[in-house]
């Protein structure tokens, strides 16, 4: 295998399809033979991938890697979205990322976060009840992602008829199946149709939710003000653009539901291949908190920070990336990276995993970040705490990860108690 630091622009890029199957074994061998690696992206485009901590830590926080797709000069561009919902916070850099980023933050600091809690606990202890009689389930279909799915839409005020669509919309754009090309499509025009109705319903019966507000700040209330020539990227106040504010509700819908159902799945899996570590914190509970930051670290939902552009050559790791060129910062590299972590590939929850990236780094650092550690730490202290017998229902060879390198998640998680 060659590296980056031997090939140039005109090479072949590496095939990484590998990382499919076996993405800790693939990474591992990729951070041995150099730090930077022209690959096929996702979409086969060519892209620049970072493999080794220091190298995706600066890069995270480089001002010179753009999120803006103008600034791409050919490669892989991420998912391709309509302008309606392609402006938000994935493509945004400073100032409009400062002013819409500022608009929403409110509703997730850990103090607001940690008010939710009783009332995440409530609806673990529910679904749980609704399974327990059973004996069995798929946690992932009963559990992990129904929790995050009500959280979100509770917090944006989506009324519960509609939440059902959630699901199936996120799983055609992350995983698209082959036999359906139109699939992803279809699920695009869905949610922008269903965004577009759902502002505008809110528009005319406001709630006591986060979306309501930021209809408030789009349309001149407490937080705008003044009128649209203030808005957006030509105006001086805070406000949002309409393109913005349904942007904004997808990102918010589509991260805080997706993220966190393969946090809390990867978390219980984790656990179960490692029954000692499991009983550990059966006994302590306390010690959970600590225990989700080496969960991320260990096996995190998002094995790629989203794709960044150069606005001129740079060097990363004495490998020269084009201006332009698409640059991948690999998160779930970086994170097993023994450089970093000594013992990287050894599930140890009471490591001291502070520093991971599984949130990414410095500006673009994940906006619920506070709201998924809680969610998961308290769906986990709920299962283990209810099922002292919990274990897999299936040979864990059958267990199936969705086959894509943006996202590391578990199809089914099978378990009986």
């Amino acid at each position: 295998m060659q590296t980056t630091a031997e090939t140039g622009p005109d090479d072949d890029p590496i095939d990484v399809t590998h990382l499919l199957d076996d993405p800790y074994t693939g990474y591992a061998a990729l951070r041995d033979a150099g730090p930077v690696h022209r690959i096929a992206g996702p979409d086969g485009h060519p892209a620049w991938l970072v493999t080794r901590y220091e190298d995706v830590r600066r890069g995270l926080s480089d001002p010179r890697l753009s999120l803006d797709k103008r600034h791409a000069h050919g490669g892989y561009r991420g998912f391709s979205l309509p302008p309606a919902l392609d402006a938000n916070l994935l493509n945004m850099d400073p100032p409009d990322h400062t002013r819409v980023r500022r608009l929403v933050a409110k509703a997730f600091t850990p103090a607001r976060v940690e008010k939710l809690r009783e009332p995440v606990r409530r609806l673990a202890d529910g679904l749980l009840d609704a399974v327990q009689d059973a004996g069995r389930t798929d946690l992932m279909e009963s559990y992990a992602g129904p929790l995050p799915i009500v959280v979100i839409c509770d917090l944006l005020g989506v009324p519960e008829r509609d939440r059902p669509d959630f699901r199936s919309w996120t799983d055609a754009l992350i995983t698209p199946d082959p036999a359906r090309p139109e699939q992803a499509k279809e699920a695009v025009v869905a949610m922008m149709r269903y965004y577009t109705g759902l502002i505008a319903a809110k528009r005319i019966a406001p709630g006591d939710d986060l979306l309501s507000d930021l209809i408030m700040a789009r349309d001149g209330g407490a937080d705008g003000g003044g009128t649209d020539a203030g808005a957006g990227p030509e105006g001086a106040g805070d406000r949002l653009t309409e393109d913005e504010l349904t942007s904004l509700a997808f990102l918010l819908l589509f991260a805080g539901y997706e993220n966190t159902v393969h946090l809390i799945g990867n978390s219980v899996l984790a656990l179960l291949d490692h029954p000692e570590r499991l009983t550990a914190l059966r006994a302590d509970p306390a010690e959970l908190s600590g225990a989700v930051e080496e969960f991320a670290r260990y096996d995190g939902p998002v094995p790629l920070a989203i794709r960044r552009f150069p606005l001129e050559d740079i060097e990363i790791g004495g490998v020269r990336v084009p201006a332009g060129g698409t640059v991948l910062l690999s998160l779930a590299s970086a994170n097993r990276d023994p450089d970093r972590f000594p013992g990287a590939g050894t599930l140890d929850p009471g490591r001291d995993a502070g520093g991971h990236l599984m949130f990414g780094h410095g500006i673009h650092y994940c906006l619920g970040a506070a709201l998924g550690r809680m969610e998961t730490e308290t769906a986990l202290t709920a299962l283990i705490s209810r099922f002292p017998g919990l274990r897999l229902d299936v040979p864990r060879a059958a267990l199936r990860h969705r086959r894509t390198l943006r996202a590391r998640g578990l199809i089914s998680l099978p378990v009986a108690w």
